[in-house]
């Protein structure tokens, strides 16, 4: 993030980790491999466990919902994710795998965790439509503009508690908007 990833190169990389060039390549690989592993590993804390069950009533779904959103916010608005969101806009023309790779990575475990909540959601008769469309409906009242926000360096962090209630009013204007389907006649 300091030089730039085109500028950076995979000896700097292991010397500033401490270890051989050879042993970069051993271990993790190319430096597009490095960035790979690291946006993955940061992205894994936003997976559904295999395990979670269904929810079967709209206060469940809440739950689901505000505890993934709050997840969702503490991570996107960690430093160093803003900081790697930064380096992919600021190499989108020499370096466009690093965008890439956010999106493809980064990005969409958590809009597949949020598909897979709202498709949940809707097995169990709680919502209607499009789960791709909830999904983004759900972000956008999630997040607004506080990434941008924070790329721009013009907000902080939200506090754990800022987080929280952050979570907590997006998910509620959303079941708001999307009350549940009325049973079939």
């Amino acid at each position: 993030m300091e030089h730039g990833y085109a500028k950076t190169t995979t000896l700097a990389i292991a010397t500033r980790a401490r270890v051989s060039k050879r042993e970069l390549y051993a271990l993790v690989g190319t430096k597009h491999e490095v960035l790979v592993a690291c946006i993955a590993e940061r992205a894994s804390r936003l997976q559904l466990p295999a395990d979670r069950p269904v929810p079967r009533t709209r206060q469940a779904l809440e739950q689901v919902l505000v505890s993934f959103g709050t997840q969702l916010v503490r991570e996107i608005s960690d430093p160093a994710v803003v900081g790697v969101f930064r380096l992919a806009i600021a190499e989108a023309v020499h370096a466009p795998e690093v965008a890439r790779a956010l999106d493809a990575i980064g990005r969409e475990t958590s809009r597949a965790a949020l598909r897979e909540i709202m498709t949940r959601g809707q097995a169990a008769g709680l919502l209607d439509g499009p789960p791709v469309e909830l999904v983004e409906q759900f972000g956008s009242l999630l997040l607004g503009d506080l990434l941008v926000s924070l790329l721009l360096g013009v907000a902080e962090r939200p506090s754990p508690q800022a987080t929280a209630e952050r979570a907590r009013g997006a998910v509620a204007a959303f079941l708001h908007l999307h009350p549940s389907p009325r049973a079939p006649s």
